[in-house]
């Protein structure tokens, strides 16, 4: 938890008890549904909540944003989202529905309303939204064709509407055929942690 403070010293009391009831509740789900690698536990707030809210170094997002979180497993990046962002709304799908029971769990127990959840594929969700978000649920070219419908026209923030994705290691390749609507965003440069070394934020613009 003092990581996440470290890094984002203005949260409110209210966001500071939420982030910090995620470690037991995470331990407690992850003991009957596994989420999180068994190993990986010990680093929820390294590894799944700060690595989350990297996206939150790249954008503020605006009050009344609308974000869709794709393949959220146990909600990452999403929940941490909607707990650093409460004015903006979160809808969190995937198609495995015990993960999508374990997000929605854990939102409920720190009182969370701005985010909803689907157990669905993206490609079911035609609902538009200002952004998509993701953690490297696959490659990039294939979500940018399921996700283009879900893409409002309109902006409202000082980034153009499109695809916000974590990834790791070497991207070049994958960004090829959409280099020139991407930006590429090292996370060791907002993080000094040797965990983000390799990890990077990824931004498509998308005309929707």
């Amino acid at each position: 938890m003092s990581l996440i403070e470290k890094y984002f010293p203005d949260l409110s009391e209210k966001q500071k008890q939420q982030f910090d009831a995620l470690f037991d509740l995470y331990s407690d789900w992850n003991s009957k549904i596994n989420v999180i690698s068994r190993k990986d536990i010990e680093n929820l707030y390294l590894h799944h909540v700060l690595h989350s809210l990297a996206i939150a170094k790249i954008i503020t997002f605006k009050p009344g944003t609308t974000l869709m979180d794709v393949g959220t497993g146990g909600g990452f990046p999403g929940v941490p989202l909607a707990i650093m962002f409460p004015e903006c709304k979160f809808h969190l799908v995937d198609r495995i529905g015990k993960k999508v029971r374990v997000a929605q769990e854990v939102a409920n127990s720190i009182g969370l309303t701005n985010v909803t959840f689907r157990h669905c594929g993206v490609e079911e969700e035609k609902t538009k939204f200002d952004f998509v978000v993701s953690r490297a649920v696959m490659p990039l070219c294939d979500l940018l064709k399921l996700i283009r419908k879900n893409i409002k026209k309109e902006q409202i923030n000082g980034l153009p509407n499109g695809l916000i994705c974590l990834k790791g290691g070497e991207l070049q390749h994958e960004i090829m055929p959409v280099k020139n609507s991407t930006v590429l965003y090292e996370l060791s440069d907002y993080f000094e942690e040797e965990f983000f070394k390799t990890k990077k934020g990824v931004f498509v613009q998308i005309n929707g």
